[in-house]
C-alpha cells in the first residue's frame, strides 16, 4: 500500500523515550524540572511517533503563556486561557461544564460537575462515561441538564451557585458568553474541537488543580498507546468513518480518534491523512474513500443500516473481509475527552489484529 510509513521506527523512538513519571504535589510550589523533562520527553515522543506516520499532530502542551504555572493543590491560582486571566481562590467544589469533552477530562480528574450541557447529538452525560466510572453512576444522574453547548441557559447555570465555569471557545459566541458566565462564577476557556484535546485536558485540569495529575494520565497514555500498536501490523491501514444524519464523513490526521491512531503509530488511507480538518464530507458515490484494511465506522442514533444500506458498501475490500465494524459513536466521534481517548484505544487494540 502507498503513503504508508516505518511504524517500527516511531515506535522505537516513543519507546525509547517515554518514562511515567511519579509526581508529588507539593504545596506551594510548582511542577518540578525531573517531572516537566519526563513530561516533556513523553509529549516530543508522541509527536515523533506521529510525525513518522506523516500525520500533523495534535498539540500535547498547554499554550506558551497559557496555564497557571502552579502545581498540584495550589490556591488561590490565577490561570491565563484563551479569554483572559482567571483567579480561582479555592479548590473548585461545584463546577459547571458547557462543553463537549470537558465532562469527560474532569471524571478523569475524579471532579463530578453539578451541572453540564447537551447538544449535537450527545446527551447531558454520554454512555460510555456511567459505564468508565460506575462508582460516580449516582453522582452522574444529578447532573443537571443547563442547555446546549452553544447557548446555555444563563439562569440554569446561576441557579446552580457554582465556583468555576469550564467552557471552550468553538462553535459560540464565546466573548458575550464568557462575559456572562463570569459574572456567576470565575470561568475559564479552553480551545475545544477534537484536535486540541490534550492541551486542553492540561488547561481544564490546571483550572481544577491538577496540571501533575493530568500530565501523568497523559504520558501514561503516550506509553500505553506505542505498546498496543505493536500489536498491529506495521502496513495494516485503519479508515474512521462517520454517518450523522445527511452527513458521511471521513476524518483525517487531526481528527480526534485519529489523534489516538498516530499516537498508536498505526497507518491510515491515503485519503484520510490530511490535516486542514479534522474531518471531510464525502458522497454515498465516494464512499470508496473510507476504504482501508479495516474501516471502524460510528452512526448516531446506532442504526447501522443508514451506511450498510449504501449501495457502494458491499463493494468496499473491508466490508468483503469482514473488517468493517461498528464501534461507539460518543466516544470515537462526540466527546473529546481523555477516557473517550482510552476507549478508542482499547478497541483498536481489541479489533484490528
Amino acid at each position: 500500500m502507498s503513503s504508508l510509513f516505518s511504524r517500527r521506527t516511531a515506535l522505537g523512538v516513543l519507546g525509547a523515550a517515554v518514562a511515567v513519571p511519579v509526581l508529588a504535589a507539593c504545596s506551594g510550589s510548582t511542577t518540578s524540572t525531573s517531572t516537566g523533562s519526563a513530561s516533556a520527553d513523553a509529549s516530543a515522543a508522541a509527536d515523533a511517533a506521529s510525525a513518522a506516520a506523516g500525520n500533523a499532530t495534535v498539540p500535547t502542551t498547554i499554550p506558551d503563556g497559557m496555564g497557571s504555572g502552579q502545581g498540584d493543590d495550589v490556591f488561590p491560582r490565577t490561570v491565563t486561557h484563551f479569554l483572559g486571566d482567571t483567579t480561582i481562590e479555592a479548590s473548585p467544589q461545584r463546577v459547571v461544564i458547557i462543553s463537549t469533552g470537558q465532562l469527560d477530562a474532569a471524571l478523569t480528574l475524579g471532579v463530578v460537575p453539578v451541572g453540564a450541557t447537551s447538544g449535537d447529538g450527545a446527551g447531558t452525560v454520554p454512555d460510555y462515561l456511567p459505564t468508565a466510572f460506575p462508582d460516580a453512576a449516582d453522582a452522574l444522574a444529578e447532573i443537571t441538564d443547563v442547555g446546549s453547548r452553544t447557548e446555555p441557559s444563563v439562569e440554569a447555570i446561576a441557579a446552580l451557585s457554582p465556583d468555576l465555569i469550564l467552557m471552550n471557545i468553538a462553535g459560540k459566541d464565546a466573548e458575550s458568553l464568557y462575559t456572562s458566565l463570569s459574572e456567576i462564577a470565575p470561568t475559564v476557556a479552553t480551545q475545544g474541537t477534537g484536535q486540541y484535546w490534550k492541551q486542553d485536558f492540561l488547561l481544564l485540569a490546571d483550572a481544577l488543580g491538577k496540571p501533575e495529575e493530568a500530565q501523568a494520565w497523559l504520558d501514561t497514555f503516550h506509553t500505553d498507546a506505542a505498546s498496543a500498536g505493536q500489536g498491529i501490523t506495521a502496513d495494516t491501514t485503519i479508515s474512521l468513518l462517520r454517518k450523522n444524519g445527511d452527513r458521511t464523513r471521513i476524518f483525517g490526521a487531526v481528527s480526534f480518534a485519529g489523534s489516538v491512531l498516530a499516537d498508536m503509530g498505526v497507518a491510515r488511507p491515503d485519503t484520510q491523512t490530511f490535516t486542514d480538518d479534522t474531518s471531510q464530507d464525502i458522497s454515498e458515490e465516494q464512499l470508496d474513500q473510507a476504504d482501508a484494511d479495516w474501516i471502524l465506522y460510528g452512526v448516531q442514533g446506532g442504526d447501522e443500516t443508514e451506511l450498510t444500506s449504501m449501495s457502494l458498501w458491499s463493494t468496499l475490500a473491508a466490508v468483503q473481509a469482514g473488517q468493517a465494524v461498528q464501534v461507539e459513536d460518543d466516544p470515537f466521534y462526540l466527546n473529546a475527552g481523555p477516557t473517550a481517548a482510552r476507549v478508542v484505544l482499547d478497541t483498536v487494540s481489541r479489533t484490528v489484529k
